[in-house]
């Protein structure tokens, strides 16, 4: 017997940073959530899984429409076999405001108590506590009952466990508790980066269906769990992202203008290593003490296009999603005679109000955005990030005075 772990899957939530960009194919970006958890469905069809279990954060927050609904109901309907659905943060009881019948073989856990569902035809038993609001302070699994004897007992909660990471924290628990209940695996949800935290009893997040944004890399997928006379005996992690993002770090430093084109042709390449095939979006990020420097930070475009132009030859799509620049000027390399123009540049960081009003403008340039090309932004919000901004500035604006130089 086989059943199937997912969470976060954020039906119809955007690709961060995306959404206002002209250059990527409408077809690539279109629906990508929804693709996903198709594929998600595919699979448990051909594993031929008993039932699947989805561990919180179907939904993104609440239907902007009746076709999110719409479209989870008809692909209930294509898997034709139970799934077990529990609410979290995102799409707890108090945020969803529109509903539909949910189909005949979807079975949601209760968001007033822990609430137990039993599959007697393949001894198993699932508990699991809905989320009644979007934040939860308590342990929920706290509530959670003893094991049922004779039976494969399976925990289903929605939780940042004890390190929550970038994530808040929602229904925090010690994985030695859940240890301790007694359950053969527990189905965790929240956490978007897959971690599998104790072995027998397992405890496990999948991690989200797909990855949204820069900092969700690599492969992104459910769990297939094999059970065998009530005991889990394999637990695997199957990839069903449409669209893959990766991170292209190259180190600059002493390197030439070839020698750096073939560094980032080697990055690339590296990357996408055993890739499947799907398209690809990249974060570029060079760092080092480089002479380049100024010269990068005017050509940010054409490192992009570089990448894209050894993806195509490797037979794969890859975009970049953006260029970042942590790269510095080697010590002593800026030119005596333009040392004190720059110390006269730099100075003004000097000047509190100069620097309140540059953060101002700042901000306002930021709201100004929409949502979702916010998220693409590397401005300046304090102090520091101004002056490292600053940094960048005078580097660019050096290499600009270098070229005009009639000598």
């Amino acid at each position: 017997m086989k059943f199937l772990h997912a969470a976060d899957i954020h039906l119809d939530s955007p690709l961060l940073g995306l959404q206002a960009r002209d250059d990527l194919p409408a077809e690539v970006l279109r629906h990508s959530t929804r693709r996903a958890f198709e594929a998600m469905i595919q699979l448990a069809i051909a594993e031929d899984v008993a039932f699947v279990v989805i561990a919180g954060d179907l939904y993104d927050g609440d239907w902007k429409d009746f076709s999110t609904g719409l479209f989870f109901a008809e692909q209930m309907r294509k898997l034709g076999r139970p799934c077990f659905l529990l609410r979290g943060n995102h799409d707890a009881a108090s945020v969803i405001t529109r509903s539909l019948p949910l189909p005949p073989n979807v079975r949601e856990f209760s968001s007033r108590t822990c609430q137990t569902f039993e599959l007697a035809e393949h001894g198993v038993a699932l508990h699991g506590y809905s989320f009644p609001h979007r934040a939860v302070p308590e342990d929920l699994s706290a509530s959670y009952p003893p094991p049922r004897p004779g039976m494969l007992n399976i925990g289903v909660l929605h939780s940042s466990g004890e390190d929550p990471g970038e994530h808040q924290v929602y229904a925090p628990c010690r994985v030695a508790n859940l240890a301790l209940k007694g359950y053969d695996y527990w189905a965790l949800g929240h956490i978007h980066a897959r971690q599998v935290l104790h072995e027998r009893p397992w405890i496990v997040f999948p991690g989200n269906l797909q990855g949204r944004h820069a900092r969700e890399v690599g492969p992104k997928g459910c769990t297939l769990v094999t059970v065998e006379d009530r005991r889990v005996l394999a637990v695997e992690h199957r990839p069903v992202d449409v669209l893959r993002w990766v991170g292209l770090e190259v180190d600059a430093t002493g390197l030439d203008q070839d020698e750096l084109t073939a560094a980032l042709g080697e990055a690339v390449r590296a990357a996408l290593d055993g890739a499947a095939g799907q398209p690809h979006i990249a974060r570029l990020t060079l760092t080092g003490a480089t002479a380049l420097h100024g010269a990068l930070l005017g050509d940010t475009d054409r490192l992009a296009a570089e990448c894209r132009s050894v993806a195509l030859g490797l037979g794969q799509d890859v975009w970049v999603e953006a260029v970042k620049l942590r790269t510095r000027l080697p010590p002593g390399s800026e030119d005596d005679m333009l040392a004190p123009l720059q110390d006269a540049f730099l100075a003004g960081l000097d000047e509190p109000a100069l620097v309140d009003s540059l953060l101002r403008d700042l901000s306002e340039l930021r709201q100004r955005l929409p949502p979702e090309a916010r998220a693409a932004l590397d401005l300046a919000e304090d102090a520091a990030g101004l002056r490292a901004l600053a940094g960048d500035a005078w580097a660019l604006a050096a290499e600009r005075l270098a070229e005009s130089d009639p000598a």
